[in-house]
């Protein structure tokens, strides 16, 4: 929304009053779901001021990830997808910090800090990229570049300065009452240009940073995450589509679909490294499945909640194949589907399990019964009375159960098709001392029966001593 003076509307003397009150109004959501005639009286009822500030006022028109959380906090962290917005809803956060009621006014903030990998990316990008500062800035707001200096100068005297990351350096002596940082994720200084940048916002009463990026498993990303102090919001590529070309979403979702590049790069999810983790998403990426595949058997594993309601555990369910030629050490496996349900009743997860096991063809569905003992054969016997059901029962922990299957993977036995980012979440969190995510690991423990029962079992009983009878 980039505006040159030369073209600018003349900026009605009332701007500053219809501010507040178009933030009473409904928002973008409305008006892009509104019929014409309903938009039509909408931009009617407008004054002549209100229907210029409008472009400008972003908390109308944007998205519940791009506007700062409520709340006292220190740092605002914007995780999202390329594309998700996150360099406007930056630009916007420094206009809201610095701009007052009227163009003279002062704002929150007065001395700001830019911090981008290189000065041009924060040139480029920052100040004059098509979602930058200066694209996002009213005419009787916007600041004036001073190159000679590499700062910006808002009408009311605030400034924003440029800086490097390569350079922390360059960040002793300022000070500032607040700062935004974009792609700390790709710094290649970054924990020294923010340990520099965290000592120079000293001023003011309450100092802040907001930082967008794109999530990188890096240290001082992740220190930063988990700071008290830190919120965050989060968003995919897909949450700011309006203002994305079909095109693209289509080539790259079809391109990455299911892949760790997808994962980070357009949902915008961190990959964290658990240590001692028994898989980790490189090894999983390298182990996609690649065709269609041939199976001499197909299981559905199902690790059933102890309760059926919207708070309850999920219900893990996992298909997989198995190609079982030769001696058992080639045989392998194929994860086929996470057919895992949230919050279900009994009878709609055995439903769930039920048409997985007919949509791939399994010869029968393993269900652990440690929580629900014979019921869980019953529940599923009620969906299907015919089908074969072997009922599984634990008595070691989560994690001495996932080695063996853990072991499969760094044989190379076990490939996963596309789609498995939540199973393979929860993967990535299972460590030789146990689950190191959130609630209980669900997926993981059907598809460690799934595997068991593909695999493990089978190989066991071929190697069994056979008695020759003469």
């Amino acid at each position: 929304m980039q505006t040159s003076d030369a073209n600018a509307p003349a900026w009605p003397a009332d701007t500053e009053s219809t501010l507040t009150s178009l933030e009473l109004r409904s928002g973008a959501d409305w008006l892009a779901s509104a019929d014409v005639a309903a938009r039509d009286a909408f931009l009617d009822s407008l004054t002549e001021g209100e229907l210029f500030a409008l472009p400008y006022l972003f908390e109308f028109w944007a998205h519940p990830h791009q506007l700062p959380p409520e709340g006292d906090w220190r740092s605002w962290v914007i995780l999202g997808g390329r594309g998700a917005g996150k360099t406007r809803a930056g630009a916007e956060w420094v206009r809201r910090m610095v701009e007052g009621p009227r163009p003279l006014d002062g704002g929150t903030a007065r001395r700001v800090a830019l911090v981008g990998e290189t000065q041009d990316q924060v040139r480029e990008v920052m100040v004059f990229g098509d979602s930058g500062i200066l694209a996002c800035s009213p005419p009787d707001r916007r600041p004036e570049w001073l190159a000679s200096r590499g700062v910006l100068r808002w009408p009311n005297g605030a400034e924003a300065k440029c800086f490097s990351a390569f350079d922390p350096e360059a960040l002793r002596g300022p000070q500032f009452d607040a700062a935004w940082v974009d792609e700390l994720a790709k710094w290649r200084k970054a924990e020294e240009a923010w340990d520099m940048l965290q000592l120079a916002l000293r001023l003011g009463q309450s100092p802040r940073v907001c930082v967008t990026t794109t999530p990188r498993t890096v240290p001082a990303l992740r220190r930063l995450l988990d700071a008290p102090s830190t919120v965050v919001t989060h968003a995919p590529t897909e949450a700011n589509r309006a203002h994305l070309a079909a095109s693209f979403l289509q080539e790259v979702r079809t391109r990455y679909h299911g892949t760790r590049l997808a994962r980070q790069e357009l949902d915008g999810v961190l990959l964290e490294a658990v240590e001692g983790a028994l898989w980790t998403h490189a090894a999983l990426e390298a182990a996609r499945a690649a065709g269609d595949e041939t199976f001499d058997r197909v299981v559905v594993a199902v690790d059933p909640p102890v309760t059926g309601h919207a708070g309850s555990d999920a219900c893990g369910i996992i298909a997989v194949g198995a190609v079982m030629q030769g001696p058992p050490a080639r045989w392998r496996a194929v994860v086929l589907e996470d057919g895992s349900v949230q919050g279900a009743s009994p009878t709609r997860w055995a439903e769930r399990a039920v048409a997985l096991a007919e949509r791939h063809g399994a010869e029968r569905i393993v269900a652990e019964v440690n929580q629900g003992g014979d019921l869980v054969e019953a529940v599923i016997r009620q969906v299907d009375p015919l089908i074969a059901v072997s009922k599984v029962r634990a008595s070691r922990g989560k994690a001495a159960r996932a080695e063996p299957v853990a072991a499969l993977y760094e044989q190379g036995r076990v490939r996963h098709v596309a789609g498995l980012e939540a199973l393979e979440d929860e993967m990535c969190r299972m460590t030789v001392a146990g689950y190191q995510g959130a609630g209980s690991p669900d997926r993981v423990d059907a598809l460690v029966w799934a595997l068991t029962e593909a695999l493990i079992v089978p190989s066991a009983a071929w190697r069994q001593p056979r008695v020759r009878v003469v």
